[in-house]
């Protein structure tokens, strides 16, 4: 595969930040694990980089039951922020990514300001070059969502975050929200170089069976990913150009090529995969080996002229 040619730059217009991918497309979090979980399965230089499992600054369990609910075109998931926790991360997982030479942006989450502040200070100590901050889990008790919702606190927030971090900084938008615009522009105002969006919907997953002449009922309520929610992601993609220069990350129902040339004809910049990993394993790699072929084949020089072509027609 032609590395080369998908090679992409994410460019904050009006600080000139900068993050290099080697491709467009990204494993999204918490469908990547935290290093090189899909090693087996393909070549992991088709990724542009890994999103990282969302780190908090103490270790969590996560949440107890049920976690994944299968639906039609998607699934539900409630996992809960499970993760290793920021010190573990830096002690265990760091080195790894460092010695395969593993890309990769580190997701953050917080119940707190201070949470997010702390996060990003030892971040930048240890020279992460980029984070991509998790404002908007519908799956947690606390946190996340109180911030990914308003958008005066996430304009405070971001700007806390950006006092406290140099590198590239992407936050991640909620689409359970009237409006995204005003989240985008206080986002962009607060500081941030880049948007990654869209993050899960809030979703309900229901099965009823009768057996024995009596109802049993199964419910899982959490946050809705997979194709079904494509369309949603498409519009909040597209409602969010239109108010913001820096550049923007779309996932959202990611399965095929062509999903992305539909994700680039609104506006994107480069992609996230989550769900579709679950299903199939290889599916970055062979997206991303669709993409060059569309490239060489159509006489594109590279990645960057084709979504030029593809925003400016």
């Amino acid at each position: 595969m032609g590395i080369e040619t998908l090679k992409t730059t994410l460019k904050n217009p009006k600080t000139n930040a900068i993050l290099t991918l080697k491709t467009p497309i990204i494993g999204a979090s918490g469908t990547y694990g935290y290093v090189d979980e899909y090693e087996s399965f393909i070549d992991l230089n088709c990724l542009g980089a890994i999103s990282t499992k969302g780190i908090t600054l103490e270790k969590r369990p996560g949440n107890s039951g049920d976690r994944i609910f299968e639906v039609q075109n998607g699934m539900i998931n409630r996992i809960g922020l499970e993760n290793v926790g920021i010190q573990a991360f830096i002690e265990n997982k760091l080195p790894k990514l460092k010695e395969k030479n593993i890309d990769f942006l580190l997701n953050i989450a917080g119940s707190t300001p201070e949470d997010y502040e702390k996060l990003a200070t030892i971040a930048n100590d240890n020279d992460i070059k980029a984070i991509e901050v998790n404002v908007s889990c519908p799956n947690v008790k606390q946190g996340c969502l109180e911030f990914g919702l308003n958008p005066n606190a996430l304009f405070e927030l971001t700007k806390r975050i950006r006092k406290n971090y140099d590198g590239f900084l992407i936050v991640k938008l909620s689409p359970n929200t009237q409006d995204i615009k005003p989240l985008a522009t206080a986002v962009e105002q607060g500081g941030a170089d880049c948007i990654s969006a869209i993050n899960t919907l809030r979703g309900l997953g229901m099965k009823v069976d009768f057996v024995g002449n009596k109802f049993i009922k199964k419910s899982v309520q959490g946050g809705l990913s997979g194709s079904c929610i494509k369309p949603v992601a498409l519009y909040m993609i597209n409602q969010i150009k239109q108010v913001v220069k820096i550049p923007v990350i779309a996932m959202g129902g990611i399965t095929k090529f062509e999903d992305l040339i539909e994700f680039l004809a609104v506006g994107a910049d480069a992609f996230q995969i989550g769900t579709a990993n679950f299903i199939d394993p290889s599916i970055c790699s062979s997206i991303a080996n669709e993409l060059n072929n569309f490239i060489v084949k159509n006489g594109f020089k590279d990645f960057e002229e084709l979504k030029g072509a593809i925003q400016n027609d």
